[in-house]
Formats: C-alpha cells, sequence, structure tokens
C-alpha cells in the first residue's frame, strides 16, 4: 500500500519539480523572454517603419502584476478543466 502511494503521489511530484529546477540550473544565466517580446523584437527587424495597429486596452502597473494575472487565468483554467473532468468521472461511476 505504502509503494502505491510513493508511485502515485511523491514520484509525479518530484518529476515535475525536477522539469522546473533543471532547465534553470542548465541555462542560469539565460534570459527567459516570453514569445510577445520575441515577436517584437523580429518585427522591428524586418520592418523598423512599422506601426501597430491595435494598442492594449489597459497595461499592467508591473510585470509582477502581469505574471500574476496569467497564473490566475491559467490556475482558473485548470480548475474549470479539472471539474469537468471529476464530474464526467462521477456521472460515469454513478451510471453502473
Amino acid at each position: 500500500m505504502k509503494k502505491n502511494i510513493i508511485i502515485a503521489y511523491v514520484l509525479p511530484l518530484v518529476l515535475v519539480v525536477l522539469l522546473a529546477i533543471i532547465p534553470l540550473r542548465l541555462n542560469s544565466g539565460a534570459e527567459f523572454s516570453g514569445a510577445d517580446s520575441q515577436a517584437e523584437q523580429a518585427i522591428s527587424t524586418i520592418a523598423p517603419d512599422y506601426q501597430p495597429w491595435f494598442s492594449s486596452l489597459w497595461e499592467p502597473p508591473s510585470g509582477e502584476i502581469e505574471s500574476l494575472l496569467f497564473a490566475l487565468q491559467a490556475g482558473l483554467g485548470c480548475l474549470v478543466i479539472g471539474y469537468y473532468i471529476g464530474f464526467n468521472r462521477g456521472r460515469k461511476q454513478a451510471g453502473r
């Protein structure tokens, strides 16, 4: 029983932590920028006189708040997907 708990819970947790730590250790001096900033740099290199045709309605006051909002969006998405999967699983088990 204890071995099953380790395999089911502890091993995936360790793998997730390793997936987060290993890239940071391998590229300790690297800059991890987002796709938006990389696309902006590529566009400015290709067409320096390009003018964007759209601007954001609201710009977060700092990068930390932007990261917080992104994390909240990801968390809410996970909650919705988890609820849907759990609801369908419960409905299938209740039908048996």
